[in-house]
């Protein structure tokens, strides 16, 4: 049990909050591509069945595993197939932020409604201290995970969604260029990901933002609700 709460990027009696959490998070991510690439022309992913909110679909385990214990990890990629959209740039762009901004919406609705909870003394009602716990536990974790990932994502290296982003929003040479090396960049991402010093000035601060993000969210429905 020890080892086990020493290799884990949160105390062992908040991973099941977290857990949910990322079940939650990358099961909206994945149908959020996947709903988007349908409804523009490419039926893959709902071919697949991979249009849908059931996690079991969208698990990799070893994704999730690395995640718990090294802060990085993924969901089943959800393939789009860009020839089949009307508008390949445009749509491929709409479909990659999809992704990240359906965490944004969740990061949101999960400060909304923990604020209004605060509002109403919900919280002040409950009388069991570890309900009470589990609750601030389970968004806690909600809120931070979410705003995390949409920032995380965006990042414009491969394999991430901001990569694609710019992809898609690159001229036609300097497309080519980033094809070229894409394997170069990917290398780039997964040193910075694993090499403590490295992650420390790169992957570390967007910690730092998302907890930003979830207080300015926090304080506008703090005073939405006169709290």
């Amino acid at each position: 049990m020890e080892f086990l709460e020493s290799i884990l990027i949160v105390p062992l009696e908040q991973l099941p909050f977290l857990l949910i959490t990322l079940v939650i998070a990358f099961s909206v991510h994945e149908f959020s591509h996947a709903y988007f690439a349908n409804k523009f022309g490419d039926p893959t992913a709902r071919l697949l069945g991979r249009m849908t909110l059931n996690p079991a679909v969208h698990f990799d385990f070893f994704g999730i595993l690395l995640l718990l214990i090294a802060g990085f990890g993924w969901a089943r990629p959800v393939p789009v197939n860009r020839e089949n959209f009307s508008r390949p740039r445009l749509m491929g762009i709409i479909v990659s932020a999809a992704g990240p901004l359906s965490n944004l919406l969740l990061g949101i609705l999960g400060t909304l409604i923990y604020a209004a909870l605060v509002a109403t003394g919900v919280f002040d009602s409950v009388s069991n201290d570890k309900v009470l716990q589990a609750l601030y536990w389970f968004f806690g974790n909600f809120i931070q995970w979410n705003f995390f990932l949409f920032v995380f994502n965006l990042i414009p290296l491969p394999p991430l969604d901001g990569y694609r982003i710019i992809e898609d929003l690159a001229p036609r040479p300097l497309r080519g260029k980033l094809q070229q090396h894409e394997t170069m960049l990917s290398l780039l991402f997964l040193l910075i990901v694993f090499i403590p010093p490295l992650r420390a000035y790169t992957i570390a601060p967007l910690t730092g933002w998302a907890s930003t993000m979830s207080l300015d969210f926090l304080q506008l429905f703090f005073k939405l609700f006169g709290v």
